[in-house]
């Protein structure tokens, strides 16, 4: 089992910068993939960035340009830089990791942590 727990939400005003910052524990072997989902009151949680063990990136397009996703395989953790925030970015965000062991991929969430937004 991995247990995966966010941290650095709050409240922030637009045009501004908040970083999340996830911590794996557990059974860490074999995690592959990293990354960050959200989700909005009343809409279906959405990729916001991943990141492979090889440091390979990928973006949802409406963050593109200021948000920037990073790891720690050392430390199994995984941060999100977010920049120039907007309030389309309020959201609950999850940490995620996926687990690879022989033919099987476990994926795992975190609680979520709240991410406002004010204009």
């Amino acid at each position: 089992q991995v247990q995966l727990v966010e941290s650095g939400g709050g409240l922030v005003q637009s045009g501004g910068s908040l970083r999340l910052s996830c911590a794996a524990s557990g059974n860490r072997f074999s995690i592959s993939a990293m990354g960050w989902f959200r989700q909005a009151p009343g809409k279906q949680r959405e990729l916001v960035a991943t990141i492979t063990s090889d440091a390979s990136t990928n973006y949802a397009d409406s963050v593109k340009g200021r948000f920037t996703i990073s790891r720690d395989n050392a430390k199994n953790t995984v941060d999100l830089q977010m920049n120039s925030l907007k309030p389309e970015d309020t959201a609950v965000y999850y940490c995620n990791a996926d687990q690879v062991i022989g033919i099987v991929t476990y994926k795992y969430w975190g609680q979520g942590t709240q991410v406002t937004v004010s204009s």
